[in-house]
Formats: C-alpha cells, structure tokens, sequence
C-alpha cells in the first residue's frame, strides 16, 4: 500500500445507516439490537476466564469484520467486471495483554478466490482493504494480516 493511500480521510461524508446495540453485564451477560435481530447472551470464552456458554465480542466483530471485507470484496470485482462467485472471507480476531495496561486485538483474514488468479486476486484484495469500513476503523490501529488461499 502507497502511503498516500494510507493518508486519505475514511471518514464518512455522510451516514447513510446506524447500528444500535446495547450490553448488559459485559461479558457476562447479553446483548440486544435496537431492532431486536439481535439477542444473545454474552460469555466470555474460558480462555478468558469464562464459561464459553455464549458468544464473545471477538466472534461478533470476527463475523462483522469477514462479511463487511467479503462485500468489499465483491464490489471491487464489480467494478472490474469480474464474478467472484464462491470466494470466501474467513476472520480470526485474536485478543490479549498490550503495554498499556489494557487489551488489544488483532486481525488475520484468509480470502479465497478460487476462480481467480494470485496475481489479480492479491490486487482484488489488496483494493477491498482500501474499501472496507472494517479496514478504514482499523488502519493503523490494530495488526490486520491479509492471506490469500
């Protein structure tokens, strides 16, 4: 990536949807939607600690986070006039300790685009990653590595 891509303002010019969701009890507890799609309890993973008898944040922004990229993804393609019919975006989201006393997360994406090849397919990637909301929130804040399968 060029840096002045990485210097471009992502910020929205306007808000064309909001998301509401609430928590209750952290990671103990549950989470709804304003539209009530949305409501699962809330666990944290034993890992963590927890039960594992729920969901965690880090699935939710794992799931979030694959399909936001997959569509990115696929507008790209769009605008490049290609089909990319079965690919696939899996998200890992790891989090722990960082130096400041807090946590931190970080991200690994694998892309799969069986139907085209390496060298289109890294700069497919490479264009959603600049498209991405996901992508944009995260830039330079969290580790996002990228693999293509």
């Amino acid at each position: 990536m060029s840096e002045q891509a990485d210097s471009l303002d992502t910020r929205p010019t306007r808000i064309v949807y909001v998301a509401e969701a609430t928590a209750h009890g952290g990671r103990e507890g549950y989470v709804t939607s304003h539209d009530g799609r949305i409501d699962l309890r809330v666990a944290a993973p034993p890992a963590l600690g927890g039960d594992g008898l729920g969901t965690n944040p880090e699935q939710l922004f794992a799931a979030g986070y694959s399909a936001c990229f997959h569509n990115a993804l696929v507008i790209v393609g769009r605008r490049a006039g290609l089909d990319l019919s079965g690919s696939t975006v899996a998200a890992k989201v790891g989090i722990g300790p960082n130096n400041a006393r807090g946590y931190g997360l970080a991200v690994a994406l694998s892309v799969s685009l069986p139907l085209v090849d390496q060298d289109l397919a890294a700069r497919l990637v490479s264009a959603a990653h600049q498209v991405c909301p996901y992508s944009n929130a995260t830039r330079d804040n969290i580790d996002v590595s990228i693999l293509l399968s």
